[in-house]
């Protein structure tokens, strides 16, 4: 008796995730025969902006409304050191090699309504990463962070091993899951509820704002929330010398269902989402954009 009602809660437990289903209603390419390859796309809340990285690392921003391309800065700007603020400004790191070998940073913020560029920290030697905020942003460098106002609103980001959450105006730090890696590409659900991270070695973590796990996704990376209920990840494998598949995947929120969006071969990676659009580039560069339905 007792195992017959531990299978019929697992069934019931189930029920959901079988009756879950997913269409992708549109799927093309962005951008194609205007640039050449694009890497580390990132769209704004609002779904109608996107920036990326070209092979040599120059920012740009695509407007999907007026269908132009601007560059925001032909200096290197490397992987996700480019994020759009809550105030619709550009947050962004650039970076160079010196003649002394090391690596120095600036923050910079682009403001694309009126086009004005501005240096926001010295240029100095160490990490440094930008984070969207839900009212502006920030830049946070070893010297002295810098941030659009007294209040930025809520936000989240990573420094090693720990994971920073920005609410009401205190900032509260977390380490719920052991990584000698450390975190990355921490983000705040839409509503503003929850935080997604990848710790290396363990996967997607989901932890409410006092730091309390809420489910492992799996060992995949870059998430981004699609909505509050669903996430958007990379499926990535490799040889230990280069990518032998990749594959966008859709994952609950709450670890109990994911599917595919892409198939492994299609070397899809690095996935954005804004108000339901879903943008992703492939190992070569190109950039595509999708759209999808999600029945429950």
């Amino acid at each position: 008796m007792k195992r017959l009602m531990i299978v019929m809660a697992l069934a019931a437990m189930l029920l959901p995730a079988m009756g879950q289903e997913v269409e992708v209603t549109s799927q093309r390419r962005l951008l194609d025969g205007v640039e050449g390859p694009a890497y580390y796309p990132v769209l704004n809340a609002s779904g109608n902006r996107l920036l990326f990285s070209n092979e040599d690392g120059a920012l740009k921003l695509y407007d999907f409304a007026s269908d132009v391309t601007t560059t925001v800065t032909r200096d290197r700007v490397v992987g996700h050191d480019a994020c759009f603020g809550g105030d619709g400004k550009v947050y962004f790191v650039t970076q160079r090699v010196g003649d002394d070998h090391l690596v120095y940073r600036t923050g910079r913020t682009f403001d694309a309504a009126t086009g004005q560029l501005a240096t926001v920290t010295e240029e100095q030697h160490g990490a440094m990463c930008a984070v969207p905020a839900t009212r502006g942003g920030a830049v946070k460098a070893p010297g002295r962070d810098y941030t659009s106002g007294s209040d930025i609103g809520s936000a989240a980001w990573t420094e090693g091993s720990r994971v920073h959450v920005m609410v009401g105006g205190e900032e509260r730090v977390f380490s719920p899951v052991d990584s000698w890696a450390g975190y990355l590409w921490a983000s705040l659900s839409p509503d503003g509820k929850r935080v997604a991270f990848f710790a290396a070695g363990k996967g997607i973590v989901v932890i409410d704002l006092r730091g309390q796990m809420l489910a492992m996704l799996g060992n995949y990376e870059m998430p981004c929330w699609y909505n509050n209920d669903y996430l958007v990840a990379q499926n990535a494998k490799d040889d230990g010398h280069q990518f032998v598949s990749s594959q966008i995947l859709l994952i609950k929120a709450d670890g109990t269902w994911q599917t595919e969006l892409t198939k492994p071969a299609s070397m899809a990676m690095q996935p954005t989402c804004g108000n339901g659009r879903i943008v992703y580039t492939t190992v070569d560069g190109l950039l595509y954009e999708m759209k999808i339905n999600i029945y429950d």
